[in-house]
Formats: structure tokens, C-alpha cells, sequence
């Protein structure tokens, strides 16, 4: 069952639980079950439950294929507390739902939840109150060069001047033609830029539903752009924001396994469990999420783009989104993403987990870190499970700097300072992205799509295993017989014949030496 597609807005997550709760109560199917010698019509077992919900969310483009049946089981449990579902004998309120062959059904009352409603006359307030802010943006203040606020960031001379240049030309020859900019000036252009930016990539009228334009600190973004290593990672000016050193050794030992792992410190058994436990107690016990409580709902906006057709335009949101986080948030991110996509791709990496693979488990351990309402949502897993698993699959384009944005800044400010543009209403001198959306593609084409991107994933990990230098012959071979196990239509086709299986190993193909024959001595007839 597809999703309806449920359009940006404030109020997502809540809109989001009615079209599940809407879905779940039409289409799950009821009959008759017999418990403890009675019948009980019109209801369904909690197995039947989550096997039909887990379907459901699976093939719903808000939450994806990544979803667990764990996490099924959980969305379950919140159904029974929030009385969409009720037990056999009408008890809900509890979280007392399992795996099993317990009887539930749906009650006569309506599951769904309301939307709050903001008053006409505070909505009125609103947009004039925005509508004064977007004007304000460009009056030019003919006031002397004030220091700008820094909000606790410090930003190096030659950084500075990296932002400024071609901004505020002090240039002798243009000095009568060029208006002056205070530095308050420059911020507000960067807010400018990047919320029309935004406004444009999603495709929305108006972003008055989903952020404020007050909580678009500039100073944020122009230290995001400015204050970075050669691989793009934000460089903290102040090292206490920064993380722990015994963290950052921790990300670097498992990011790395395992080379990353220093041969002098003891190492035992489950060593690298207690490693990782290490670095998820650090993010867990973080005061906010990565992406802030304020951010929310931009960010679970965006996640209603997350479909095949939309990926480029969710990815290219998102890169501008998280230049909207305070510089120590960026980073951690950042470090984070680089962390658990290394270890979901690594083949040696040990087993972290008895029941989950690797990148389910970096998926369910580090969600709730990343994104979370600061008041509690029912989706709230589910929701930052999605954003997380694409993040994984997309964070060097997401988390690298756009080019464009400082041309556009730059381009924007040189017609200000000419007094070519006195007003927000004149547009942007630079080019706006634009998009090309694919054709629609049946459900079948979808599946067959979708098979052959994992057997291509799948044979590339194959690869992976062949070239792996540092891997040991011996434990090659072992991986090469258990990936043979698994996969063995993917494992003939790479080796159609022993001859060419061998030429790995640099082996000859042994020949079986004939069996000494001996010849058989003859006989005589005992008869004379």
C-alpha cells in the first residue's frame, strides 16, 4: 500500500500518524478467531497486526524499506495507548502487545488526532510580522560599521576575509559610485538567499509553515561556509565545543577497523562492542538532537520528498538545512555520518549486535540523536529512522558546502552596494536551481529496479571481498565459501569455471593422479 503523499506543512508527524492510523483501520482485514473455547468475530491476532502494518510502512515513501519488524511492533504498542486499537475484552491504555496470538479489534471511536488551530487574528499577526522582516532585509542602514554579533563564534582574520571579499570593496577608484554595507547588512542577504533558495528547491509557496525566518542565524551559515577542513568538515575555533578527544578516538577506531585500531592498547573479546557502546552513550546523552528541537519540523518536512523521483531535490534541501545548524551540531554530524556509513560498508567489521546487522543497528542506535520533537511524537522513531538511513547513503553531498549559495551571496550583495536593487522584491541575480522530474514507473518496474540495485550492491561486495589485500588467505577463502552459500547465482556468474576461481589464489586447478592400477594376476583353473 503506497503513501497518499502528505504535503509540507506545519504539524507533519501528526498528519502523518492519521494517514497511518486511516490506512491501518481500512485495511486490515478481520475475522473470526476462537480463544479460550469462544468466538470472537471482527478482530485480528497481534502476529496478523504486524505483519500487515509492517507491510504497510514498508511500502510507505515516508518511512521506507528500512523499517524493522521490531520497530512495527513498537508502533503497535503506541496504537494500544492511544486507543486505535483496543483488546478483545476493551482494555487499551497500556503498551502490552506482543508478537503474538493475542486478540485485538478496533473501537467505535475515531483513532485520529487533531490538529492544534492558531487563531485567525495571531495567523494575521503573523504574516505581517513576517512580511516586515522580509522588507526589512534590505533597507540599508546608514548607520557606521558596528561589530557584528557573534553568538559565541570567533572567525579567523583570513576566513573573514574569504566571506567579505568582493562584499565590502574599499576600492579607491569605485568608492563614489558604491554604497557602504554594515555588516548587518551582509547577514540579512545571507538569510535572504538561503530561505528563497529553500523556498525554490521544495517548491512550496511559502515557508512561513514549516520555519520562522528569525531562526535563520547568518552567522551560522557564513561560519559553515567559510570554516572548513580540505574533506569539508566544519573546524571548530573553539576546541570546548568540540567533541571529547576519547570520543574522537573511539569514531576513529571503528571508522577505520581495522586499521584504525592501535595495535598497542590490550584489545579482548568484544572489544570493539564496548568501543561502539562508548561512543553511543556520548550522542545519547546529548541535551538536543543533532538537528535541534527548532529545526523539526523543517527537517520532517523533508522527508516527504525522500522518494525515487525526488531524490536530487530532497538531497540539495537538505544540503542547505544543515548549513542552518549552530557550527559544533554541524560537525558532530558531520563525524557521525562519516562513522556509521564506513562501518555499515565494512566487511570485517565484527559482529556489534546478536540480532541486527550492522547498518540496522547504526540506523536504531544513533535515529533518536539526530531528530526529535521536544515534546513526544509517536512517529518520532520511525520519522528520524528514514532521515538517518539517507543521510547515510547521501552525507558527502549533503554535508559538503554549496558553491552556488557564496556566488549568489556575492552576486546579490555587488548589485546592492551599486543601488541596483533596493528591495527583496527584485529578485536574485543568480540562477535558480531547476529540476527535471523523472517519468512515472509502474510498481512491477519499480521491483525489477529494485532487484537489480541490490544484486549490483550485492556483487560489489563481492569485489570488495576479492580485492581486500590486507584480508588473510586463509580467512578469504572462508568469506568466499560463505558469500558462495548465500549468493551462488551472483558467485557463478564472477566465476563461471574452477579455472578462473583458482586464478585468484594464484592456484592451478589440481588434477586427480590415476589410482595405481595393478593388474590382476591370473588364475588357474584348479582342474588339471
Amino acid at each position: 500500500m503506497e503513501s497518499r503523499g502528505v504535503p509540507p506543512g506545519p504539524y507533519r508527524a501528526t498528519r502523518l500518524w492519521n494517514e497511518v492510523t486511516t490506512s491501518f483501520r481500512a485495511g486490515m482485514p478481520l475475522r473470526k478467531h476462537r480463544q479460550h473455547f469462544k468466538k470472537y468475530g471482527n478482530c485480528f491476532t497481534a502476529g496478523e497486526a504486524v505483519d500487515w502494518l509492517y507491510d504497510l510502512l514498508r511500502n510507505n515513501s515516508n518511512f521506507g524499506p528500512e523499517v524493522t519488524r521490531q520497530q512495527t511492533i513498537q508502533l503497535l504498542r503506541k496504537f494500544l495507548k492511544n486507543h486505535v486499537i483496543e483488546d478483545i475484552k476493551g482494555r487499551w491504555g497500556s503498551e502490552n502487545v506482543d508478537d503474538n496470538n493475542q486478540l485485538f479489534r478496533f473501537p467505535a471511536t475515531s483513532p485520529l488526532k487533531t490538529l492544534p488551530r492558531r487563531h485567525p487574528e495571531l495567523r494575521k499577526n503573523n504574516i505581517e510580522n513576517f512580511s516586515k522582516d522580509k522588507d526589512s532585509i534590505f533597507k540599508l542602514r546608514n548607520l557606521s560599521r558596528r561589530a557584528p554579533k557573534r553568538h559565541g563564534l570567533h572567525l579567523s582574520p583570513e576566513n573573514g576575509e574569504k566571506i567579505k571579499h568582493e562584499i565590502i570593496n574599499e576600492d579607491q577608484e569605485n568608492a563614489i559610485d558604491n554604497k557602504e554595507l554594515s555588516q548587518e547588512d551582509v547577514e540579512e542577504v545571507w538569510r535572504y538567499v538561503i530561505l528563497i533558495y529553500l523556498q525554490t528547491i521544495l517548491g512550496v509557496p511559502s515557508l512561513e509553515e514549516v520555519i520562522n525566518p528569525k531562526q535563520v542565524i547568518p552567522q551560522y551559515i557564513m561560519y559553515n561556509m567559510a570554516n572548513t577542513s580540505k574533506h569539508g568538515v566544519v573546524i571548530l575555533q573553539n576546541k570546548s565545543d568540540d567533541l571529547p578527544h576519547w570520543v574522537l578516538s573511539a569514531m576513529k577506531c571503528l571508522a577505520n577497523w581495522p586499521r584504525g585500531n592501535d595495535m598497542n592498547n590490550p584489545t579482548y573479546v568484544g572489544f570493539e562492542r564496548d568501543v561502539f557502546r562508548t561512543i553511543a552513550d556520548y550522542f545519547l546523552d546529548l541535551p538536543e538532537p543533532l538537528l535541534t528541537f527548532e529545526y523539526y519540523e523543517l527537517f520532517v518536512n523533508i522527508l516527504g520528498l525522500l522518494q525515487p523521483h525526488l531524490e536530487r531535490v530532497a538531497i540539495d534541501a537538505l544540503q542547505l538545512c544543515c548549513l542552518l545548524l549552530p557550527p559544533p551540531n554541524r560537525r558532530k554530524l558531520q563525524l557521525l555520518m562519516r562513522m556509521i556509513s564506513r562501518m555499515s560498508q565494512n566487511v570485517d567489521m565484527p559482529k556489534l549486535h546478536d540480532a541486527m546487522g550492522t547498518r540496522s543497528l547504526m540506523i536504531h542506535t544513533f535515529s533518536r540523536c539526530v531528530l526529535c520533537c521536544a515534546e513526544e511524537v509517536d512517529l518520532d522513531e520511525l520519522l528520524a529512522g528514514r532521515l538517518v538511513s539517507f543521510l547515510m547513503d547521501h552525507h558527502q553531498e549533503i554535508l559538503q558546502v554549496p558553491s552556488y549559495l557564496q556566488t549568489a551571496v556575492e552576486k546579490h550583495l555587488d548589485y546592492l552596494k551599486k543601488g541596483h536593487i533596493e528591495n527583496p522584491g527584485d529578485g536574485l541575480f543568480a540562477p535558480l536551481p531547476t529540476y527535471s522530474y523523472c517519468k512515472q514507473i509502474s510498481a512491477q518496474e519499480f521491483d525489477e529496479q529494485k532487484v537489480s540495485t541490490s544484486q549490483a550492491a550485492i556483487a560489489e561486495l563481492l569485489e570488495n571481498i576479492i580485492k581486500n589485500r590486507s584480508l588473510p588467505l586463509k580467512e578469504k577463502r572462508k568469506k568466499l565459501k560463505q558469500f558462495q552459500k548465500e549468493y551462488p547465482l551472483i558467485y557463478q556468474k564472477r566465476f563461471p569455471t574452477t579455472e578462473s576461481e583458482a586464478a585468484l589464489f594464484g592456484d592451478k586447478p589440481t588434477i586427480k593422479q590415476p589410482m595405481l592400477i595393478l593388474r590382476k594376476p591370473k588364475f588357474r583353473s584348479l582342474r588339471y
